[in-house]
């Protein structure tokens, strides 16, 4: 059997108490992305789609947000400011997020933090949804319940889309019995010029390490990065 040689990431380090994987692709980079995992998730989860962004000239970093993985301290009213500090490790050129589930909605909320030129939403949780998880303690990660509650009230997915000042792209499984699609096509309702894939069954997770629809998202990253190139962003 022959095993593939897997391309470790060229650079791991820590960032205000933050764990990541930096990709850097062979020349000078297209633009920059950070990667987002879901609720209880780690950054190990996405680096296969942080490897694919590497092979297709784009930088690609994945962290464990507080509360998961290597990182420190519980998730708090940080969230967002996190996102920023990791994002500042790529390389200089347009930044996007891509983020699952609760990757996802920090991936919305976060894009004026990082002045994103793009946002991939996976399957974006709600906050509302997110605050009565880890108020009732359904969640497997360690969080500061009234900190990151609050830090949920006051930024809903809703309003975050509907100030979204770049191109987002939605995918979403229509058999996804965690967030329900008719969120994303909320989402897609309130955000001009937004594109949303809502795919056939699957489930909350089924989308996130699909190779087509990874490849669809590169393609989205990529086009987005190349207009805002041309219009001097």
């Amino acid at each position: 059997m022959r095993i593939p040689n897997v391309p470790p990431p060229d650079r791991l380090g820590r960032i205000d108490g933050l764990a990541y994987a930096l990709y850097l692709p062979d020349g000078e980079p297209r633009g920059g992305v950070v990667v987002l995992h879901g609720a209880g998730s780690s950054k190990e989860s996405h680096l296969d789609f942080a490897r694919r962004c590497a092979a297709n000239g784009l930088a690609a970093v994945a962290f464990d947000q507080r509360g998961h993985g290597e990182s420190d301290g519980p998730m708090d009213a940080r969230a967002a400011a996190d996102v920023a500090a990791v994002a500042a490790v790529l390389p200089p050129g347009p930044v996007g997020l891509r983020g699952s589930s609760m990757g996802g909605y920090l991936a919305l909320v976060a894009a004026d933090v990082v002045d994103a030129a793009a946002v991939v939403a996976i399957c974006p949780a709600t906050a509302g949804g997110l605050a009565r998880g880890i108020a009732a303690g359904r969640f497997s990660f360690d969080a500061d319940v009234a900190a990151t509650g609050a830090f949920l009230a006051e930024h809903p997915a809703d309003e975050a889309a509907a100030r979204l000042r770049c191109p987002l792209l939605l995918l979403h499984a229509e058999g996804d019995e965690t967030v329900p699609v008719a969120h994303s096509r909320e989402l897609h309702a309130l955000t001009p010029g937004s594109r949303l894939i809502a795919v056939p069954g699957g489930d909350h997770r089924s989308i996130q390490h699909d190779a087509e629809l990874q490849a669809v998202s590169i393609r989205f990253l990529l086009q987005a990065f190349a207009a805002a190139a041309a219009d001097g962003g």
